[in-house]
């Protein structure tokens, strides 16, 4: 008996080809590197005043639910470039609207449904993928990256510091301008 429910296993992966760009190889590591540099840099710029941990949430959203949960709390953009307000939405008691500058997937997350939402909730938001594909697996390097043993889904919050602005050189194509001394 078939599940009538179920989509085609083929038409996700097409819609996280068009959606986001995948880093695998040399181009993944030269990527993960600079970031990592980045990171370094911004925490001895702002000082250790908070423990690693609480500066890590405080740069990122870390994890599926936490990456969902920030995207939620943004406002949809419109066709326009406008976002839409919601009347009702507006003085809710969730805090301060924190915006992502970009989302980090693993390729190699399983199951598959985990982040099969993240697609479309990201693009209704005009927040960039960046598909992580790695033979050691993506979720570990994703995990390395804020010194956890494995991460599925890391967003960039928007903080105007130097991890974003690496951030939005990759986002821009400014791949050249990346350190190359691996």
């Amino acid at each position: 008996m078939r599940n009538r429910n179920r989509a085609p296993k083929n038409s996700v992966t097409q819609e996280k080809v068009s959606s986001g760009s995948y880093y695998e190889g040399e181009r993944l590591a030269r990527l993960l590197k600079s970031i990592h540099k980045e990171i370094e840099s911004t925490k001895t710029l702002e000082g250790n005043s908070l423990p690693e941990k609480f500066w890590f949430k405080q740069q990122f959203a870390i994890g599926v639910n936490e990456v969902t949960r920030v995207l939620e709390r943004m406002s949809p953009v419109s066709e326009s470039g406008s976002s839409l307000q919601r009347s009702h939405m507006c003085n809710n008691h969730k805090g301060p609207s924190v915006h992502l500058q970009a989302i980090l997937i693993a390729s190699d997350c399983n199951p598959k449904w985990l982040t099969r939402h993240l697609p479309s909730l990201s693009s209704s938001r005009k927040v960039p993928l960046i598909f992580v594909k790695d033979k050691r697996g993506g979720s570990l390097r994703l995990g390395e990256l804020v010194k956890l043993k494995t991460a599925i889904a890391i967003g960039v919050k928007a903080r105007g510091n130097a991890i974003n602005e690496i951030v939005e050189g990759i986002l821009c194509g400014n791949e050249t301008n990346l350190d190359t001394d691996c």
